[in-house]
């Protein structure tokens, strides 16, 4: 009768973490789009790929330091230290842009 409290116990906890979990899959699920094959302006073709949503912040990118892409099963390993939205930021780059929206801009507004 023991064992079976037990097992009953460590049922209920596992429901409970698999119902918790839930909300944040579904948010990761949404948080991602896909990208289609374009060719860059020196002509090399970049093939389709899924891509972390843009949302203002490079921690939930799939580059990521830690981060694992669901496509790919790669680690990111990207702290990226001239990005404000990271905890490794460390300043602006060599050419005192600062920001992930790709704007070389030179500026820190807070637009990026």
């Amino acid at each position: 009768m023991k064992y079976r409290t037990v097992i009953v116990s460590m049922s209920v906890i596992f429901g409970v973490t698999v119902i918790s979990l839930a909300p944040g899959a579904v948010r990761t699920a949404s948080a991602q789009e896909y990208v289609h094959g374009y060719y860059r302006s020196n002509g090399t073709y970049v093939a389709p790929y899924y891509r972390s949503e843009p949302d203002g912040t490079v921690t939930d990118n799939y580059s990521y330091e830690g981060n694992v892409n669901p496509y790919t099963g790669e680690v990111g390993t990207n702290r990226y230290t001239h990005d404000e939205t990271s905890p490794y930021y460390d300043g602006p780059d060599s050419d005192g842009d600062s920001g992930h929206d790709g704007d070389d801009d030179g500026d820190d507004d807070g637009d990026n």
